[in-house]
């Protein structure tokens, strides 16, 4: 890896990402899958010769974060900038329920209305937010990695890419321990990997309705 790259690591799998649960910015542990993901994926990711390492601090990054710090010698600093975009009445319920309980709340977010209600955290809020920790934890002159959740990915790795929002929404989600590559070049920044897995540990991945994005992963 040269200098001036950052890697987008999203964390391991946890109940709720097996069960449909929306998560969001609740305190989900990681299950066993999950901390077998982050052990198979941070000698991976210790090849890219991180010199830093910035993740939520939601247990289920920072915990995922610790798999690779540990496999470094690392440090992990924690933002809770990074964490995942707070799903308001959602979080904790099976998306299942949601689909028929919220309807129309529901299909104002499936459409990517960028505050659909129920307390939904606003795109804007969550670019911002998300935008802010990665420039920050960023170092200019190394391989920095960011432990975070599929949403704030996503809208982290768009905003620095300056894609607008029409556009941001097409990006599809990382899977569970996936990450994204991105290089500075100048003041810009190239997408050079994403949603790079190791592919002994890739669960299968549930259903989701036609159209649906991932919610508060």
């Amino acid at each position: 890896m040269t200098a001036g790259t950052l890697i987008v690591w999203r964390h391991g799998n946890t109940d709720w990402n097996r069960d449909g649960r929306v998560q969001g910015g609740s305190d989900v542990p990681l299950n066993d899958l999950g901390i077998a993901q982050a052990a198979a994926a941070a000698p991976a990711l210790a090849k890219l010769a991180p010199t830093a390492i910035v993740s939520s601090d939601l247990r289920r990054a920072a915990d995922t974060a610790a798999a690779l710090a540990a496999v470094t010698g690392l440090p992990v600093r924690t933002d809770p900038r990074l964490r995942e975009r707070s799903f308001g009445e959602w979080q904790g319920r099976l998306m299942s329920d949601i689909r028929r309980e919220h309807a129309e709340v529901h299909a104002r977010w499936t459409a990517g209305d960028p505050d659909p209600g129920c307390g939904i955290e606003p795109l804007d809020a969550l670019s911002a937010r998300a935008d802010a920790a990665v420039r920050a934890a960023i170092d200019p002159a190394g391989v920095t990695v960011v432990v975070t959740h599929g949403g704030t990915a996503r809208y982290a790795i768009a905003g620095l890419l300056g894609w607008p929002a029409e556009v941001r929404a097409t990006l599809g989600g990382l899977g569970n321990c996936a990450w994204a590559v991105l290089a500075a070049r100048g003041e810009r920044w190239q997408l050079r990997a994403y949603n790079t897995e190791v592919a002994a540990i890739v669960p299968p991945r549930p259903a989701a309705a036609v159209g649906e994005p991932a919610a508060g992963r």
